[in-house]
């Protein structure tokens, strides 16, 4: 959603275009009603780009009920694209309605000034409504009460499930439930997934149990305080009961704050989402299970933000390792540890540049496969080191 609207703020740039406040999808697999400004503070927003890109909240009444170009605009797009077949619908169109936002624009090879625009949009613009920030505020401070503690973006809710076809550890009934979730979700395009097949390639998020193992092989005391960022699990506590054993200071939105608290934001999934993307992004250290569109959100605004500590696991590498133990040739113990800490050496955030297209890719799939901009916005939104001599440098954007 936050990536997806801040780049229709580029789109609108590029093509001279009066940005409408966005629509937010009610159609999704959670059926949230929420409006724009439920979730983001529209003033701040309209205020803050107001040098970039005119942004109205609706429609003026003398283009109410002028024929729209209802428009999917091609995936990861450059300037071109939109200076040439996008704008040239205003010789028979007065609105334009992009019918998809997500991945819309390209990762790469944009002009500096409209990079520089998406970063002030998600980073600056993009302000969540005052009462999530105060909430989520507060939550960080209770979360801090307890010590420096990590953000676990746990992705083992049903939904995520059924659309993987991750099934590891579930009993048949679970199995054949999300299944059925994934066959009758129409605009899901695969139905027939190998479960044993995406696990073995890394596709799969970790299970909790994975997850403790992996944070206890990586050195981390069973005192270490955890939020879970996350919907309802899938199998609720008893599948949670061997994480907990592990980390018994294992606290979430609804363990923090109070049901009166709450109650303004429940039944709103992308607001509990704000609650938990405040709490992580201000995190010690922020570990995804899975590496989807929130975790690599996060991601991006902690390496905004200074480069803050997000450990990734490499699934593929984990789910090896954890196999051998379930065979029992390899044990639970400082081997394990060992091996665990060297594979994520270089995966715990450090500054490094935005990672192009995978070799040998062609087409759509060259895009696909780039490091997503909002994953990591180095080197086009952050200031980097040139230096002069031994004694000086110069911070240049």
């Amino acid at each position: 959603m936050r990536a997806g609207i801040c780049d229709m703020v580029a789109v609108a740039r590029i093509i001279n275009a009066t940005l409408v406040i966005p629509e937010l999808d009610k159609r999704s697999f959670w059926q949230d009603s929420s409006t724009f400004s439920d979730v983001f503070d529209e003033e701040h927003f309209i205020s803050v780009l107001a040098n970039d890109v005119k942004v109205i909240k609706k429609l003026p009444k003398e283009l109410a009920r002028s024929t729209k170009a209802v428009k999917h605009f091609r995936s990861w797009s450059g300037v071109e694209y939109y200076q040439d077949e996008i704008y040239s619908l205003w010789d028979d169109y007065q609105i334009i309605r992009a019918a998809k936002s997500d991945s819309r624009l390209a990762n790469n090879n944009l002009p500096p000034d409209i990079q520089k625009l998406r970063c002030r949009a998600l980073y600056e613009a993009l302000r969540f409504a005052p009462r999530i920030e105060a909430l989520g505020k507060l939550l960080v401070e209770r979360m801090r009460s307890y010590g420096p503690y990590i953000a676990l973006h746990l992705r083992y809710e049903k939904d995520m499930l059924a659309f993987s076809g991750c099934t590891y550890g579930l009993s048949p009934d679970e199995a054949d439930e999300l299944t059925r979730i994934r066959e009758n979700t129409a605009y899901w395009k695969v139905k027939d997934i190998d479960a044993w097949e995406q696990r073995s390639k890394g596709y799969c998020p970790l299970t909790p149990n994975e997850v403790g193992m992996f944070l206890a092989a990586l050195g981390y005391q069973s005192n270490t305080p955890i939020y879970v960022a996350a919907g309802e699990i899938y199998g609720g506590d008893s599948r949670m009961a061997n994480l907990k054993s592990r980390f018994p200071t294992l606290m979430s939105k609804e363990k923090l704050a109070s049901a009166d608290e709450l109650e303004p934001f429940m039944n709103h999934a992308s607001q509990m989402a704000a609650l938990d993307y405040i709490v992580s992004v201000e995190s010690d250290v922020f570990v995804p299970s899975y590496s989807g569109n929130m975790a690599r959100a996060v991601e991006g605004h902690r390496r905004f933000l200074g480069h803050r500590k997000t450990i990734t696991p490499d699934r593929r590498a984990l789910v090896h390792l954890f196999d051998k133990i379930d065979r029992g040739s390899l044990k639970v113990g400082k081997k394990l540890s060992n091996m665990v800490v060297e594979i994520h050496k270089k995966r715990q955030g450090s500054p490094r540049k935005r990672k192009g297209p995978v070799s040998g890719t062609r087409g759509k799939e060259r895009f696909r496969s780039e490091e997503a901009f909002y994953e990591n916005p180095l080197p086009d939104c952050l200031c980097q080191e040139e230096t002069l001599d031994r004694n000086s440098s110069l911070a240049s954007a």
